[in-house]
């Protein structure tokens, strides 16, 4: 029962430190439209800038 307490609160604390997944830049390597993305939208798009705060890509993320 320890073991099943102890294994339930380090899952609740390693949730209290979870962010959500930074916004990029993509640009379409076909015809260079740009769009913002929090995952890469497939082999025809390369990562263009980022990180970013928002999902309008306009505020930066603060890199350690």
């Amino acid at each position: 029962m320890k073991t099943l307490t102890a294994i339930a609160i380090a899952f609740v604390l390693s949730a209290a430190w979870a962010a959500p997944a930074p916004w990029y830049k993509w640009r379409s390597k076909a015809d260079g439209q740009q769009v913002c993305a929090q995952t890469p939208l497939g082999p025809g798009w390369e990562k263009a800038a980022g990180p970013y705060q928002d999902s309008h890509c306009e505020k930066l993320k603060r890199t350690k």
